[in-house]
């Protein structure tokens, strides 16, 4: 009876009309950016272009594929989140499973765990920290992307609470068949651990695919650049020599070069996030409940 009240009906278009606008806003300027990208250079030059191609033709794409320089930071930020994503998990695994013991099986998990706290709370700051790169050899080093942000803490914290309500009873069953802690991680906690396991691949993906920051002030050379930090570049700053030749132009928009490269951008990631959306909001209240 409650659910055919007149005020639940109310209720329930409100709220369905309050998120089919908060999608509308998300989509339509990535089906702007997308007809734009399409669009010939004169209907984008004089903003004619709203969510339908005018002039349809795909010469922005065609430059911005053939051009070694986009394609070389495409490579690179796919690289990059490959291994900084895998390296990362390894690295964030590997810890939250000791620090998810009790104090009695693991000496000193408290210590540990305030210590990667106050590490997650303050920074030492973009000064020290270039340094200690600098002093490390990183600068122009393609692991200067991927070394700083290896130790996720708030990952870590995530996972294990998440080991934390593993049931004791299946650890105990595999520390009596003769199990290792090694062996008990990878055959107990890891398989019904999966979820957890897809939500930070997916923090770790969007994180590595979409940092341009790090590139800007790691790498002073723009062929070692990541896709985010070349877009930064030619969208920010305008400087689409470092993209192509300039003589190019004469026969195409800048805009919808600037569309096209800002779609082939976050095309990865729209093709993926639909698939494990969910995981995004299951990480939301991951670690809501243990400490």
């Amino acid at each position: 009876m409650y659910h055919k009240s007149v005020g639940y009906r109310w209720f329930y278009a409100c709220n369905i009309a309050l998120t089919g606008l908060c999608a509308l806003l998300c989509v339509l300027p990535l089906l702007h950016i997308l007809a734009v990208s399409f669009s010939g250079k004169a209907a984008a030059g004089a903003n004619l272009v709203t969510f339908w191609p005018v002039d349809f033709n795909v010469e922005a794409y065609a430059k911005t594929l053939g051009n070694d320089n986009f394609v070389q930071a495409l490579f690179i930020s796919v690289k990059r989140s490959i291994i900084g994503t895998a390296l990362g998990m390894a690295v964030t695994i590997l810890t939250a499973y000791p620090l998810s013991k009790e104090e009695a099986v693991f000496k000193g998990r408290s210590i540990y765990t305030w210590y990667l706290i106050v590490t997650m709370l303050f920074s030492g700051g973009l000064v020290p920290t270039y340094v200690v790169m600098s002093r490390l050899g990183l600068i122009n080093s393609f692991w200067a992307l991927i070394l700083p942000g290896l130790v996720a803490v708030f990952h870590i914290v995530l996972l294990l609470n998440f080991f934390r309500g593993v049931p004791k009873e299946l650890e105990e069953a595999a520390y009596m068949d003769g199990a290792s802690h090694l062996r008990t991680l990878t055959d107990v906690f890891l398989p019904v651990s999966l979820p957890a396991l897809a939500t930070l691949v997916l923090f770790q993906l969007v994180t590595h695919w979409n940092a341009w920051f790090d590139g800007m002030i790691y790498l002073t050379k723009p062929t070692q650049w990541p896709l985010s930090t070349l877009l930064q570049s030619i969208i920010v700053q305008v400087d689409f020599t470092k993209l192509s030749n300039p003589q190019e132009f004469a026969n195409i928009s800048d805009r919808t070069v600037k569309a096209s490269q800002i779609f082939i951008g976050s095309l990865p990631i729209l093709l993926v996030y639909p698939f494990l959306q969910k995981y995004f909001v299951k990480g939301l209240v991951l670690g809501a409940v243990k400490e």
